[in-house]
């Protein structure tokens, strides 16, 4: 009774949010709905930073080249082919004869546009600003693009920028306030955004004119969970085909229940600490209000020393995940993965963090709390997480102990995804941050989270910073890297540079979670993870897992189950909060994962 009366409000408040919509009534419509635990944070892909809008850009958008489904090594995609000079600093591709959505075909002006506003323009530069810092200039004539490089950068064929439409987007005035909510949006990839609800889902339609070749399926929804529980819920009962990026009690939840299949793979992310040490802006000007005791390298040692990295990962991670011992790039990369070795790995040893703080003055009061050698504060420092994330909580509970074992005060700071991402990354109104990042199969990305040029502006724009760190050290350590062309010699490079965060820890990494994902056997007919043997579905770094989605039909599924449900218990979640009774059924809270790549 209760749920066919929810169906009926649940209908009624699609139609009162959607007027005109007719996407539902066809029952042969095959359509994949995909549950996420973390909000779009722009549909614009200059600004977007976080997880999901990256997987958004590779249904919506092609790039010069995407990682091979079988190797991850750099494949074609709008660039059919390529050549670079004997000096390796001018690189010219060759677009392929292929079409927006819209019908205007896709020329090498489209990708000179879209590098040059990078180039130009702070705002622009804030989702992959690093890609175009070594970029001398950028010209196109017809089908050829021509990008000339200030020194030769080794990464040149894993761009992570995605290539927009210059007809559409050279219109816009405002990089910075552009939220690209014009639907149907123009693209080039294997879908088109069609509709998108703020913190409810977006919906895509499958590309009939998609170069490669259209989907197998008509329609891939995005709906978003802020709770990850009523997530999982949304699962077992049907509303969702398929979810990803799951916490492992979330994961373990569905060994019961015979129509998902559990998929557990190794994961391309690394969950760390993000430390307040001084943050500055891109002009070397302070910002935020930080700890000064975080300023002292050895106090970031200390907190380093004083964190059992295998409780955190049986206790919080039910196991599944590996502890860190170094390296930002998780092992699945294993050309570029470093571990600490010998007398450099810190390991759990609260004795040695309280012989390091005693060494640097950070003498212990009466009430058992250390103090800055000058007496001015004492250690209490904020923990930011996000709000309903229960594994942050637990691993707050556990830094709080292990902390006040070395007179240090910790207080756990809740924030939604937006607030976080805001007081992390451009106020610096933090002193200890949870954070992570998914990495790509070349790291490059990663790594220049961590440059002098990622701070924000004076005016808080652009950015991308993970740690407001600026080492003159890793800077040169960076751009040799850049420049080395030479795959093991370059790995090198890049081990130094993870050598360096490590010692001087702006970052302390944690583990490295296990990929964790689940979907319905009964929606979802076949689907190719990448890479193909082993590898990711929705946390994949390419768009190859729903570019291959093949679906059951509506009509095929049981008579309860039908395709759109997902997308009406989306719409219909802000609707119910007015339904007194009812409201605990679909409850859906702003929270928890700032997952960001």
């Amino acid at each position: 009774m209760i749920k066919r009366w929810l169906a009926a409000v649940g209908v009624l408040c699609l139609v009162m949010a959607i007027p005109g919509t007719a996407f539902a009534a066809d029952p042969a419509r095959k359509t994949v709905r995909v549950g996420v635990t973390q909000a779009v944070d722009s549909m614009n892909p200059f600004l977007a930073v976080r997880l999901v809008s990256g997987s958004l850009q590779r249904w919506m958008y092609s790039f010069l080249t995407v990682p091979d489904s079988k190797t991850l090594q750099p494949s074609p995609d709008l660039a059919e082919s390529w050549t670079t000079s004997p000096d390796g600093l001018t690189w010219t591709f060759k677009i392929r004869q292929a079409k927006w959505s819209d019908g205007q075909p896709i020329t090498a002006a489209d990708a000179a546009w879209t590098f040059n506003k990078m180039i130009d323009d702070d705002a622009a530069k804030t989702g992959n600003g690093p890609a175009v810092e070594n970029f001398a200039g950028v010209t196109a004539n017809g089908q050829e693009l021509t990008i000339k490089l200030k020194a030769p950068q080794a990464s040149m064929l894993d761009n992570p920028v995605p290539i927009m439409p210059k007809h559409v987007w050279e219109k816009v005035t405002d990089i910075a306030k552009y939220e690209a909510n014009e639907y149907p949006a123009v693209g080039s990839g294997p879908y088109v955004a069609v509709e998108h609800k703020k913190d409810q889902f977006v919906r895509l339609a499958a590309n009939k004119d998609y170069w490669r070749g259209a989907p197998k399926i008509d329609e891939l929804q995005m709906i978003f969970y802020d709770n990850p529980a009523t997530a999982i819920v949304g699962l077992k009962k049907g509303d969702i085909d398929l979810i990803g990026r799951l916490a492992p009690p979330d994961f373990e939840s569905l060994k019961s229940d015979q129509n998902i299949v559990q998929w557990n793979t190794e994961g391309r992310r690394a969950t760390y600490l993000q430390i307040n040490h001084g943050a500055t802006t891109s002009d070397d000007k302070p910002v935020g209000d930080g700890h000064p005791a975080l300023k002292d390298p050895k106090v970031r040692q200390a907190l380093h020393h004083a964190i059992d990295k295998q409780k955190l990962v049986d206790e919080t991670q039910n196991g599944l995940a590996r502890p860190s011992d170094g390296s930002i790039v998780p092992p699945m990369y294993k050309d570029f993965f470093w571990e600490a070795t010998g007398a450099e790995k810190i390991t759990y040893d609260a004795a040695k963090a309280n012989q390091l703080l005693d060494e640097a003055g950070y003498q212990k009061g009466a009430d058992g709390l250390r103090t800055m050698p000058d007496g001015s504060r004492k250690l209490q420092f904020r923990f930011s997480i996000h709000t309903d994330a229960p594994m942050e909580e637990k691993l707050a509970e556990y830094l709080t102990g292990w902390f006040k074992e070395i007179g240090i005060q910790l207080t756990t700071k809740r924030l939604d995804s937006s607030k976080f991402t805001e007081e992390t990354g451009t106020t610096a109104l933090f002193d200890i941050a949870i954070s992570g990042w998914s990495v790509n199969p070349d790291p490059e990305e990663v790594l220049a989270t961590h440059l002098c040029s990622r701070r924000p502006t004076a005016s808080g724009e652009g950015g991308g910073t993970e740690s407001f760190y600026c080492d003159p050290q890793y800077e040169e350590l960076y751009k040799q890297q850049q420049k080395e062309l030479d795959r093991g010699k370059r790995a090198e490079y890049i081990k130094q540079m993870e050598q360096r965060l490590y010692v001087d820890a702006p970052v302390i990494a944690l583990y490295y979670p296990n990929n964790l994902e689940g979907y319905r056997k009964d929606r979802i007919a076949g689907i190719t993870s990448i890479p193909e043997d082993k590898g990711m579905l929705y946390g994949g770094s390419g768009f190859w897992p729903f570019y291959t989605v093949t679906a059951v039909t509506a009509s095929e599924t049981a008579e309860d189950d039908g395709a759109n449900t997902g997308l009406i218990v989306g719409v219909v979640a802000g609707a119910l909060v007015l339904i007194g009774a009812a409201i605990f059924l679909v409850r859906r809270q702003r929270g928890a994962a700032d997952e960001r790549e």
